[in-house]
């Protein structure tokens, strides 16, 4: 089929439809006109850049975004109208006018279209095809396939491209889909079988993924699912249930398992990605395949795997097998397979923002259509273009320093043969304040240091007398009657006496605050002193007039607050974890 639009439609290679446009080292997708055959416009004759244009169903032509229009009849750089203008080849540059030499012409830079694709890749394949240039026209393509389901508040309703994010990822045990009548229960309801909460730090330095095992014995507290009918189902808790019951189980959400994992750990989730065995298959395939290393022979007739020692490049259902044998490795249990799925995942990732898939436009269309085929995502981003944004600032994190873990466990006292486990109740809080903290797990170069040191000069200075402090009090989100506790405490036994309680905040805080103008900052000092509060509580600004029309500092009590004088400095350093690696590294599964 040539480039005119002769041939049929389904003849084309939808990857062929993405052509690198010389201007800006950015492919740009070619879509046909309404109501006309498919095909890819070939470059007009003349200047390369012409190809940017395209045929409105009108008929008339339309200057690409950013580009001059051109009066009918002519063609940029071409002869005049009396002049027949000679045949050249593609790519060929046109003769110079008469009485004009040629000048030089420079070899195009090999590295532009490749530096464009590596930032506009994303180590998730979500939208890795829709962050190109001038491709919205794919992106509402995309945004029709998304899968969304509506958790209410259990998820935030947008995305913020300056904040720190938690991500749920949620691998479900039901069978959907030709091809996996093999794996999981055929009775499933559909269960959290595999979930990684992904933390994204707010410098985009670093990130941690932590497995929560399906076996966990938890308190799955009260939810809200919203029904087909557009009604709401209030679905009572349960105790000692497991983890993975958090979904499928009394019709439970993604938003329940959300929820669940918050009365766990205490971390905020703020939005959930929701794959089946399908997604496994589609996204691996789309890559062509996911190298993956055996330390042993394996040959489970459970999962159908059967792979030698040493390196592979598996994909399609191969790498569903993979990740789904439980008695290939290890003590064959649930906490070996989640070993072996979070080496799996590195590997993913790497293969995925490798140059190799990076700079083929067919792979990034597959994985984009293979992404939203198979995901199921919150409507907070539930379009193109907010997962486009989720992607991009994942893709800032060095692989190096997107450590995988799980959640600290000992077995289960209650069983007499623990096939069960709970949650470790020494190792487990020093991993969760980690995370709620954005404190990284690996050793990275802040890119923040100047933030960083001016946070931290706000304790630096003099300090006033207790005495001298005059605060108003309020409850930000804190337990009941924190802010009377913290009044009588800095009154009776710190000598705070111009200090006044005044109820509750207009909004609820994550974490306590401190707000001072800057003649107050000695007062601020001491008072941080005194509860324990880090230099990030520190926020410098405007004070407020207390009811005798005096400035005072503000100091509300956010929902880390955990008692008067019991300090709130948040830790700076990750804990040591077993069995920690990261998405760089290739580890064979023993």
């Amino acid at each position: 089929m040539d480039a005119q639009g002769r041939g049929r439609a389904d003849d084309i290679d939808p990857a062929d439809q993405w052509v690198l446009n010389p201007n800006t080292g950015e492919y740009e997708l070619r879509l046909p006109p309404s109501g006309a055959q498919s095909g890819v416009p070939r470059p007009r004759r003349g200047n390369p850049s012409q190809a940017a244009r395209s045929r409105t169903a009108s008929g008339r032509d339309r200057a690409a975004p950013g580009r001059d229009r051109e009066a009918p009849g002519r063609e940029h750089d071409a002869p005049g109208p009396d002049v027949p203008g000679p045949r050249r080849r593609r790519g060929e540059p046109p003769e110079p006018l008469p009485g004009r030499r040629r000048g030089r012409t420079k070899a195009p830079k090999k590295s532009k279209a490749k530096k464009v694709l590596l930032w506009t890749g994303g180590t998730m394949a979500l939208v890795l095809v829709a962050v190109t240039g001038g491709a919205y026209a794919y992106l509402k393509h995309l945004e029709g396939k998304i899968h969304t389901e509506d958790v209410g508040g259990s998820a935030k309703s947008g995305f913020s491209k300056d904040e720190a994010f938690n991500l749920l990822i949620i691998g479900t045990d039901k069978r959907t889909g030709a091809g996996n009548e093999g794996y999981g229960d055929k009775n499933s309801v559909g269960h959290a079988d595999t979930n990684i909460l992904l933390h994204v730090a707010k410098d985009r330095t670093n990130a941690t993924a932590m497995s929560i095992p399906r076996d966990l014995i938890v308190d799955i507290p009260e939810c809200k699912s919203k029904q087909e009918d557009g009604s709401e189902k209030l679905i009572r808790g349960t105790e000692n249930q497991r983890f993975n019951t958090s979904l499928g189980q009394y019709d439970r959400n993604p938003g329940c398992t959300m929820d669940t994992v918050k009365a766990v750990t205490g971390i905020t989730v703020d939005h959930f990605v929701m794959a089946d065995f399908n997604a496994v298959k589609t996204l691996t395939s789309a890559v062509g395949g996911v190298e993956v290393c055996l330390a042993k022979n394996v040959d489970d007739p459970d999962s159908h795997l059967k792979l030698s020692a040493g390196k592979h490049t598996i994909e399609g259902e191969q790498a569903l097998a993979f990740v789904r044998t439980r008695h290939s490795f290890g003590n064959e249990g649930d906490l070996d397979r989640i070993k072996v799925q979070q080496q799996f995942l590195g590997s993913l990732m790497r293969k995925m923002s490798s140059s190799d898939t990076l700079t083929s436009a067919t792979k990034l269309y597959k994985l984009a259509e293979a992404a939203t085929d198979a995901l199921t995502v919150d409507t907070g981003i539930g379009k193109a273009t907010t997962l486009k944004d989720m992607a991009l600032e994942l893709k800032k994190v060095p692989p190096k320093n997107i450590t995988f873990t799980t959640v600290p466990v000992i077995d289960n006292p209650a069983e007499k043969t623990p096939v069960t486990v709970v949650v470790s109740p020494t190792k487990s809080q020093p991993v969760f304040d980690a995370i709620k903290n954005d404190v990284s797990f690996t050793a990275v170069k802040q890119k923040e240091k100047k933030e960083k040191a001016s946070v931290a000069a706000r304790l630096k200075g003099s300090r006033s007398a207790a005495s001298d402090i005059r605060v108003d009090i309020y409850n930000g989100g804190a337990k009941a009657g924190s802010a009377q506790e913290t009044l009588n405490w800095l009154q009776n036994d710190e000598g705070v006496l111009k200090s006044t309680q005044l109820g509750n905040a207009d909004e609820p805080l994550g974490r306590t605050t401190l707000e001072y103008s800057p003649d107050q900052a000695d007062q601020a000092r001491k008072l941080a002193d005194l509860m324990g509060l880090p230099a990030s509580a520190m926020k410098p600004g405007k004070s407020e007039k207390n009811s005798q029309g005096l400035p005072a500092i503000v100091l509300t009590l956010g929902k880390d607050f955990k008692g008067a004088g019991v300090p709130l400095a948040a830790p700076t350093k990750a804990p040591d974890v077993d069995d920690k690696t990261t998405a760089d590294k290739t580890v064979c599964a023993k």
